[in-house]
């Protein structure tokens, strides 16, 4: 698995059931930063980061092994107001971002979805 396969598969993963609140099909990545960066560190390892939004929220993305900094949901950022403060990160650990139970369930339903897809099989609806 690679960070390029990863970008293409999750759009096809996303809904309203892995996001968190609101969520438009015109943009997928509304709203799933927790669980993709979940799935991106399932697959490729390295640190979940953490940072607050200008409207107060929180934004997830990943930092690779070597050090790349990757985030498969700021797209999401050309269509909403709140902008992240990537500036002041945190790194979080997968035990504390699982510990929530909406993101642990979210997280596990676009997984299984993704791994779906991997095999070829119909997408698990709930």
């Amino acid at each position: 698995m690679d960070v390029q396969t990863l970008k293409v598969l999750l759009p096809l993963a996303w809904s309203g059931n892995t996001a968190y609140g609101d969520w438009n099909s015109r943009v997928p990545s509304l709203n799933q930063c927790a669980v993709t960066a979940l799935v991106v560190q399932e697959y490729l390892g390295g640190d979940l980061l953490r940072c607050k939004m200008t409207n107060g929220d929180s934004h997830y993305w990943n930092r690779l092994p070597d050090g790349t900094e990757v985030d498969l949901t700021e797209d999401q950022f050309n269509y909403i107001e709140a902008k992240p403060i990537k500036s002041e990160y945190i790194v979080r650990s997968r035990e504390y971002t699982l510990s929530f139970v909406s993101t642990s369930r979210r997280y596990d339903l676009l997984s299984r979805r993704i791994q779906a897809i991997i095999d070829h099989q119909p997408l698990p609806a709930i």
